[in-house]
């Protein structure tokens, strides 16, 4: 917990081209920076996800809907960070769940290592001035592996994201995702 304090004060106060993920690629293989708060919109959502992680596909469906409801402000970015995710098998997936988002692949774990996640499902949501200010679940629809409720009670990243574009600071800044550990991370 105290290194994803530190963690954050450093995303919070670092400029954003001083923090340059070099090895995270798009599906072309072009190296990009989703770190930056693209011209136009408030902030950027990373959605760290797996193509075999049946709760990660679940929220397929709400990943959409928040894009769609936010999407002319904010940039969605869906964050591959595990080697074992060929570019073709992320496009199979894409296609499967209906996304369109923009994703990336970060085999080498540059952005997991920037935001602190480990689960996926996790997201990150940066500020448009490239500052972390939320990251975790995307609801209390999971209380815990294997226990989950029909519906969420809480909706936080939907929260955070009505927060930053209404230009208010996020109340809720971080919570703890259930999902597939990253089993990269595990070594």
């Amino acid at each position: 917990m105290f290194g994803r304090i530190i963690l954050s004060l450093l995303l919070a106060t670092a400029h954003p081209s001083a923090q340059v993920p070099a090895r995270v690629l798009d599906l072309s293989g072009r190296a990009i920076n989703p770190l930056i708060v693209e011209p136009g919109s408030v902030a950027t959502v990373l959605v760290f996800t797996t193509t075999d992680c049946p709760i990660s596909n679940r929220y397929a469906p709400e990943i959409q809907r928040l894009e769609s409801r936010f999407g002319q402000q904010v940039r969605f970015v869906l964050v591959f960070p595990v080697a074992a995710d060929s570019t073709a098998v992320i496009r199979n997936h894409l296609k499967k769940f209906a996304y369109s988002s923009e994703a990336v692949r970060d085999t080498a774990q540059e952005l997991v290592k920037h935001t602190g996640v480990t689960i996926s499902p996790e997201v990150a949501v940066l500020n448009a001035k490239s500052q972390l200010v939320y990251r975790g679940r995307i609801d209390d629809r999971y209380l815990e592996l294997g226990r989950d409720r029909p519906h969420p009670t809480t909706r936080d990243l939907e929260r955070a994201l009505e927060a930053v574009v209404a230009g208010k600071p996020v109340s809720v800044r971080e919570t703890q995702a259930v999902g597939c550990i990253l089993a990269d991370l595990v070594k």
